[in-house]
């Protein structure tokens, strides 16, 4: 039990990656205000938590319904973040990134904030990577009722430390200043979409469409 325990918390640990999310949140949200940072980490984290929970409840019996594969999950969150990869190469203005002259109001504010829930929550916290695992997981041999509360607390856990880690990113922002969060922003762009492109190859290797190339 006590082993079963730990291998699920690694593997959702390092599949979700609370510490590596950090420059590329700093990068998305260099725009935002302190306020409005706290509400995107919260934001961010429970609809990450809900969704992973949704999976971890019926993710095997929707995708038995739906007939889904899991590597469909790695192509469409690869086709995701490659889009946003785009956007912070280029430095092309979107929702989540405004000018920080502008004084938005309620509405303009929420669209500001809208980054909790696209790319960070989904696909980068619940993304496809971690979806997957969950799925793994629930459709071993264990019985639910063991892997279930397993999944919950392995998922909370990693979620909290995301969570303090990207309050802390404040530090490395300030130490930085405008330039430097700029060159991150491109850099982490570059690096999200070689990412990206792996999510999609993946996904093509789980649904059988090529072979895995070993190295």
């Amino acid at each position: 039990m006590v082993s079963l325990f730990i291998q699920i918390l690694f593997t959702i640990f390092v599949v979700v990656d609370p510490f590596g999310i950090v420059p590329m949140y700093i990068g998305l949200t260099a725009r935002l205000t302190a306020e409005e940072k706290k509400r995107t980490i919260k934001r961010a984290v429970i609809t990450a938590f809900f969704i992973l929970s949704l999976f971890i409840l019926a993710g095997k019996w929707v995708l038995l319904v739906l007939n889904v594969h899991p590597g469909s999950f790695f192509i469409a969150g690869g086709i995701m973040l490659f889009i946003v990869s785009l956007e912070m190469l280029f430095g092309q203005p979107n929702r989540s990134k405004v000018s920080s002259n502008e004084k938005p109001d309620e509405e303009d504010d929420d669209e500001r904030t809208s980054v909790a829930i696209f790319p960070l929550a989904i696909p980068m916290l619940a993304g496809p990577g971690a979806i997957t695992t969950i799925l793994l997981f629930t459709s071993s041999q264990q019985p639910l009722y063991i892997i279930m509360p397993m999944l919950f607390v392995a998922v909370a856990f990693t979620l909290i430390t995301t969570a303090f880690s990207l309050r802390a990113s404040e530090i490395i922002l300030k130490a930085l200043g405008r330039t430097g969060v700029s060159v991150i922003e491109r850099i982490m762009g570059l690096l999200l979409s070689g990412m990206s492109v792996q999510f999609v190859y993946d996904g093509l290797v789980k649904l059988g469409i090529i072979i895995k190339v070993v190295q």
